[in-house]
């Protein structure tokens, strides 16, 4: 049963991955910022829900399905990568440690607001 909830919560996250990813397809910009915006936007959710699983008694289905499931299914590491490669193979070493640089560090930072928030 545990499994259903990973993959209800991973099937949403994959969902909202793809809405940000219809919202930016239409632009052409120097770097994946739906991937970034995505992975941004998940790790405050997930730092959020880690800071509420400190305060309250979270249930174990719910922390399957949103921490483990949504967010799982809604941040991209393998697109992150992906589209790093693919930088760093056309000649743009620059612009992607850049991008690798600010999206860490600013997921970290995400990740400490969305526990702060709670």
């Amino acid at each position: 049963m545990k499994f259903l909830f990973v993959f209800i919560g991973g099937g949403l996250g994959s969902m909202a991955r793809y809405a940000i990813w219809r919202l930016f397809e239409k632009f052409s910009f120097q770097i994946p910022y739906a991937t970034f915006v995505a992975n941004i936007l998940s790790c405050f959710i997930l730092g959020y829900f880690i800071g509420l699983q400190i305060k309250l008694d979270i249930p174990d289905n719910l922390r399957l399905l949103l921490l483990i499931g949504f967010c799982g299914g809604f941040s991209t590491f393998s697109t992150f990568g992906f589209e790093t490669f693919q930088m760093l193979e056309s000649g743009n070493i620059q612009t992607a440690l850049g991008y690798i640089l600010i999206s860490v560090l600013v997921c970290w930072i995400f990740i400490y607001l969305g526990i702060k928030m709670t």
